[in-house]
């Protein structure tokens, strides 16, 4: 896998998220583009088409499972990681409809995001 030829949208509404996990994955050669709320993301997945998306739970405007829900209506079929506090957890039924592949909680280990960041994309290109 080139992780050149990838895009993840990151959203987030917490600044200092958003930079260290854009900082980690563009230093792994991925293109990143950031979102500080659910709709800013969501109008950046119909527009730049990433391969991954990474969005917290609770953001404002849309929430990421709110967020994860619209793009499958718009037929948009990114797979998800899902930034969670700890101890929150969904439903699997809203995880598997909603493409959301793993759950993280926050705080995480930027080198634990990266690697499953990888592992999702890996899974993503065989399927």
């Amino acid at each position: 896998m080139n992780a050149g030829e990838k895009t993840i949208l990151v959203a987030d509404d917490e600044s200092h998220i958003l930079s260290v996990v854009s900082l980690k994955l563009r230093n792994a050669g991925f293109r990143v583009v950031t979102a500080h709320d659910g709709q800013e993301a969501f109008d950046l997945a119909l527009s730049e088409r990433p391969d991954l998306l990474i969005t917290d739970f609770h953001m404002p405007l849309l929430s990421g499972l709110e967020l994860c829900q619209r793009l499958r209506q718009q037929n948009n079929h990114v797979p998800a990681i899902m930034l969670t506090a700890r101890g929150y957890n969904l439903e699997p039924s809203d995880t598997m409809q909603n493409g959301i592949v793993c759950m993280i909680s926050k705080p995480f280990s930027p080198r634990h995001l990266l690697e499953t960041v990888q592992e999702v994309l890996e899974r993503s290109a065989a399927a």
